[in-house]
């Protein structure tokens, strides 16, 4: 099977949770740029937000790029990626609303934790499927950045209990170790090139 179709699904989904994030917003009250300062946690939510889902299409992208074929385990970790990322327009704007509570803040944090080990699936599974000679395997190696992701999503749902601005620092600062284009992939397809 190709993965045509599974590129178009992912681009339709995601598309269609960035737009259910930004009907959530609603308009200010007023008529000046003072009656968004009530709104700051709602439009930082999305932001991040936005960011996250940016991110995942991007490697999500990479990721199928260095994928030869599709299979039935693959469809089914897509579809396991999208469920978690699915979610995020509702811990955004709960965690946005409830002007970054705890228990909201931490739900984000599981979200982000979950969506993060579908990927980390979804990528085992292409490796699987593409068997000794990989791509993805020798462009992601140890997927040190991964683990760590997954390791720091969970302290930060912890720690929201504690202080949900820590929580989102944490947040914010593994999507800063993630906002660039994943350049594994990239490295190893002009490795591929000079062989």
């Amino acid at each position: 099977m190709g993965k045509n179709r599974l590129e178009a699904l992912f681009d339709g989904v995601i598309a269609i949770v960035i737009t259910i994030m930004v009907l959530e917003m609603r308009s200010p009250a007023g008529h000046s740029l003072d009656a968004l300062l009530p709104m700051a946690p709602v439009i930082f939510s999305y932001v991040m937000s936005f960011i996250y889902l940016g991110i995942y299409w991007n490697n999500h992208h990479y990721m199928l790029y260095v994928c030869d074929k599709v299979t039935a385990s693959i469809l089914w970790a897509n579809l396991h990626l999208l469920f978690w990322l699915s979610l995020i327009p509702f811990t955004t704007a709960w965690m946005g609303e409830s002007r970054f509570s705890a228990q909201p803040v931490a739900l984000y944090g599981v979200v982000l934790l979950m969506s993060s080990v579908a990927y980390w699936i979804l990528e085992y599974r292409i490796i699987v499927a593409q068997g000794e000679q990989s791509r993805l395997k020798y462009a992601v190696g140890t997927d040190w950045k991964g683990r760590l992701s997954m390791l720091f999503y969970l302290i930060g749902a912890l720690l929201s209990f504690i202080s949900p601005w820590l929580s989102l620092a944490i947040y914010m600062a593994i999507a800063m170790v993630w906002l660039i284009p994943d350049q594994r992939i990239e490295r190893s397809l002009k490795h591929d090139v000079t062989r």
